[in-house]
This record gives C-alpha cells, structure tokens and sequence, in this order.
C-alpha cells in the first residue's frame, strides 16, 4: 500500500483557494516526514480524484512545488519529492528555536501611543481634524484632477525631497503665513513631522551628544532621539515657555535644542519673544542647532500666529518643522522641514535612504488643493470652528466638572489641559474614562526631572461642537464627578 493510498488526504474547503489548500496539504506531508525524499506522489488525475477538485488546481500546485524546490520532476515517470531538501526544510523552524533576543533598550516604549482599536475615534482623542462637506467636495475635486494630468513621473522614481512645485508652494505658504525664511529647495517633503524629527536627528546627533527636550514634553520625540544614542537632558517649561537658562545651567554645550514654541506640547504655553530670542542666541553662541517643531501653527485663536523662531533666526541655526496631517487630515501622510542650505543635501540623502521618495500621487493631489486657494480656504474655516469647538469644551467643563478640574484655555493649539483638582492621579482617572469610551492622555507620565502635576490632555479638534457637552458629561460620570 502506498503512501498516498493512506495519507489523510482532506477535501478543500470553501473560502480559501484550492489550489493552495492542495499545495499546503503536500508540502505538509513533506514537512512532517510523512512523505519522503524521492517518495513518489500521486498523479496530478488520481489526486484531483481523491480530492474531487479540477485536474488543473493540482497541476497549478504541483507546478508550486516544482518551483521551490520541494518536488522534481522525471520525464515520463511523473512527479517525486526532491532527493535534496536541505534548503527548503531548513527553513523550516524547530519548536525548540526562539528568534534571537532584541536588547530592550532598542525596543521602543510605545505605551503611550495604543494603536486605535476602531476607525471611529473617542472622544477627546488628540490629533484629530475635522474635514467640512467644502474641504471634502474640493479634495474630491483635486484627486479628479490629479489623475486625469497624471505624467511619466508619476509612473517612475522623483526627487527624494518632493516635488519640486509642491515644495515651491508649501515655501510660498510659510513665507506669507509663518514668517519662514526659505526658498524652495531648501523645503524637503517627509511623511510627518515625527519622520522629518527621525531624519534631522539622525543627520545632526551622534551617540552621547546631549541634546535639550521640553520637560515635560512629547515623548515619541524623546525616544527618537535617546534610542539613537543621544543623551536627552529635561530641561523645564513654564508659562512663557522652555526655560532657556535653565538649559545653559545644565548643559551649555548641547548639540541641539527640539522644540514646541507655538504650541507646546502638552501645556498648550507659547513662548515668549524674550526666551525665543535667548534660544537663537544660546545656539549660535554654543554653535548648536534648534529643531522647531510647529505642529499646530496654524490655529491660533487670539490674534495672528506668532513668528516663527527660523524667521527670527534668518534660517541659519533653525530647523523648521511642520505638517500637512493637522492642517488636513492625519491619514495624509505628509509634512515638511525647512534645512539651512548647508544642510538640504544630507538631509535629501537621508530621505532617499528612508524610503526613497513621497508618494507622488498624494503630492500632486495636495499640489491642486493649495494652488487652487482651498487650502487657505479650509485653514480659515477650522480655525473657526476649532475656537467654537475649545469654547464648547471649556463651557462644559467649567459647568459640570468645575468642582473636580480645572481647565487651562489655551490660545493656539488642538488640545487644552485640565488639572485635576482633588488630589486624584491622572493615570487613575485616564483610565476611569477610557472605561466609558473617553480617550484622554495623563500627562503626569510625559515629566522627567520637573515635579509633575496631575491633568488630563483633552483634544478638541476631531469633534464638533455639539458634541462636547455628551463627551464632558460621561467624562463626569467616569469620575464620579
């Protein structure tokens, strides 16, 4: 009797192709040792047969086989198992084998960014936009134009920096709107602010340089830059900002400064043109560089945004950092810096060595939404809107949970703070209210040496207005309030 007489040879299920379900059955039994080397197999008829599936899904996963090396065939004899199955069988893990250990330290901490559990955010989730029925209808348009105009390069490999009229108009918008001083080659496209922070650290920073963080401060940028080698030095934040002589007294030869000036993350404080001048100052004194991340620039709800430090500083010491993912969407994918000119080649090299290049598609959609005025059109809206969406926020916290927190109303930003007032921990209450399908982030956890105080970071800008009373009020009832 044969072995393919007594094989348990089962019928193909439906919802899964059969011609792989053939496949996975024979390279099993080849695995398991069930079927030998040089063990001869069915005929392509019989097995077709016994399985009651078409004569040409077992020719097709035959041919599989035949392909990686498990099966041979013999001209006039039919189809056996390889005589040689060292290479394939090889790749086949022992149970005893365990992948080797990554150090933990390479492991990033990302316990504080859970991936989303549903496209539907919660409320209060940070980083959220809102996208009106105008913005979405001229979007629509842009994509209807894009791929109507697509060119050869669209089909083929750019430049690693952007396009180069993307660039040109993203440089038009920070010179009018931000006050940055650039040209647009010095403009270099990446998927976000967090990959244009990736790439700067890497070009700038070597192990063991010191470098000043925001404490407390946006803890993806602290681990970017530590699991590199570098050597974070917490420097504190007050009302007016990063606490520029503190920063001298602890580390007066840092190699770079990573910022959040317009908006600063998490206490939602400007600085003050009196520290922005000292920053620019220490740095060119120490010959250090400052990376100026300005996320959220553009929703400034009290007067007109504030200048940016690379227009003060003129370009030479500043990195210039921003995103299309707040301003639009996050599911975008886009950002930018602006480099000094002595650093735009390294900087390029690196993006090319990252992932070569940014989705052309996307450049030339988000291309005809600026030049088209839409863009400019949107900012203005939102801005708008995400004042009356924080007022609502801020009404409604002061009415329901007034006795248990206290709001810290910011004038810029997408997310306002509230510090909780009874003595509770942050980390207790965030997840009380996750519990109730309310996404709020502890900021207790984002301090390093400064002596932290316990508020939840509330995000106001993925959810309209008339939303916010129902949101506070399971936030109440999350905390008994």
């Amino acid at each position: 009797m044969s072995w393919a007489d007594v094989y348990p040879w089962a019928a193909p299920e439906t919802g899964r192709p059969v011609i792989r379900q053939v496949y996975d059955q024979v390279r099993s039994a080849i695995h398991t040792g069930a079927l030998r080397p040089g063990g001869r197999l069915p005929s392509s008829r019989d097995l077709a047969s016994r399985l009651g599936v078409a004569r040409a899904s077992v020719v097709a996963a035959y041919d599989q086989l035949l392909a990686e090396g498990y099966a041979e065939g013999r001209t006039g004899s039919g189809t056996y198992v390889s005589q040689d199955l060292s290479g394939v069988l090889d790749l086949k893990a022992s149970p005893q084998a365990a992948a080797p250990p990554v150090p933990p330290e390479r492991i990033p901490d990302v316990a504080g960014f859970p991936a989303p559990r549903s496209t539907e955010p919660m409320t209060f989730s940070n980083g959220r936009t809102l996208m009106d029925a105008r913005a979405l209808d001229a979007w629509a348009a842009s994509t209807r134009r894009a791929l109507r105009t697509l060119g050869p390069d669209h089909f083929g490999y750019s430049e690693p920096a952007g396009d180069r009229r993307l660039r040109a108009a993203v440089a038009d918008y920070l010179r009018a709107a931000r006050g940055v001083v650039c040209e647009p080659d010095q403009v270099i496209v990446t998927s976000g602010a967090q990959h244009a922070v990736d790439l700067t650290s890497r070009l700038l920073l070597k192990p063991g340089d010191k470098v000043w963080l925001e404490d407390p401060g946006y803890p993806q940028t602290w681990h970017a830059l530590t699991s590199g080698g570098a050597q974070g030095v917490p420097v504190p934040v007050d009302r007016s900002g990063l606490v520029v002589q503190s920063g001298i007294a602890f580390a007066p030869d840092a190699r770079a400064a990573f910022v959040t000036p317009s908006h600063q993350f998490p206490l939602g404080v400007a600085m003050s043109m009196g520290r922005r001048l000292e920053l620019i100052a220490w740095a060119r004194a120490a010959g250090a560089w400052i990376v100026e991340d300005d996320y959220a620039s553009e929703f400034r709800y009290a007067g007109a945004p504030l200048a940016s430090l690379q227009g003060l500083d003129g370009g030479e010491r500043v990195i210039y950092v921003g995103t299309l993912n707040k301003s639009l969407f996050p599911g975008l994918r886009l950002g930018y810096l602006v480099a000094p000119k002595a650093l735009v080649e390294p900087l390029s090299a690196l993006r090319r060595l990252a992932d070569r290049q940014p989705p052309s598609l996307t450049q030339a959609v988000t291309l005809d939404f600026m030049e088209s005025g839409q863009f400019a059109a949107h900012i203005r809206r939102r801005r708008l809107a995400y004042k009356a969406q924080r007022d609502a926020l801020a009404e409604a916290l002061a009415r329901r949970m007034g006795d248990v927190l206290e709001p810290d109303v910011p004038d810029q930003g997408m997310h306002l703070i509230a510090y909780l007032k009874d003595g509770r921990s942050d980390l207790e209450a965030e997840a009380q209210a996750a519990a109730r399908g309310v996404l709020t982030r502890a900021i207790s956890p984002l301090h390093h040496a400064a002596t932290p105080r316990h508020g939840l970071l509330l995000g106001f800008t993925g959810f309209p207005a008339k939303a916010m009373d129902a949101g506070v009020a399971r936030l109440a009832a999350a905390l008994g309030a």
